[in-house]
């Protein structure tokens, strides 16, 4: 009996009104535990930092993907994630036997696969899935910050806060804004 290679993965980015989705495939190694793992949206900046070097460090196999705005705008946010997710698994060079995936929808892969609501928080690998989407994320973010410092991304990361809202006002929308965003759309329609 061959034991089974187990890839968790998760997404980051589905609720920002700017940037890429980016989704994450990891599988972790047994004989390398990692003390710590858990959703990414419950640690500190600082605590996913060092798990995201630990995780790249141990893990079997591990990699990190993205969808665009564009394709964000072109096929919806759930199908850019799933695109990101099954990116990810392509990535890895080693072929898992199951992939556990966070939340209701799993990507078009040809590997047995299951959907786990809150898989951040029950499944290592997901966890792990979950941290490195989420440092790789806001890495781009703080890359926009530097492009376009008047609009705060280090700030808000995207998401449709007060501050982001007003930046949006004072300065339009850029190219790397949803344009499909409820939010995004309505200035949009204003101009």
């Amino acid at each position: 009996m061959i034991d089974p290679i187990v890839c968790g993965v998760d997404e980051a980015g589905r609720g920002p009104l700017a940037g890429a989705v980016f989704a994450a495939a990891v599988i972790l190694d047994p004989a390398k535990p990692i003390l710590g793992l858990a959703d990414s949206k419950k640690l500190s900046e600082k605590k996913r930092g060092a798990l995201a070097i630990e995780i790249k460090t141990k893990a079997l196999a591990w990699a990190i993907a993205s969808s665009s705005v564009e394709e964000i705008d072109e096929i919806n946010i759930l199908q850019a994630s799933l695109l990101a997710m099954q990116r990810a698994v392509n990535l890895l060079g080693v072929t898992p036997t199951e992939v556990l995936v966070d939340g209701l929808h799993c990507p078009k892969l040809n590997i047995p696969m299951r959907a786990i609501v809150k898989g951040d928080s029950k499944e290592p690998a997901i966890s792990a899935a979950s941290i490195l989407a989420k440092t790789a994320r806001d890495a781009e973010l703080y890359q926009l910050d530097q492009a376009y410092p008047e609009y705060g991304f280090a700030k808000h990361k995207g998401y449709p806060t007060p501050l982001h809202m007003q930046m949006l006002l004072q300065h339009g929308v850029l190219t790397i804004h949803r344009k499909t965003y409820a939010p995004i759309k309505k200035l949009l329609n204003l101009r």
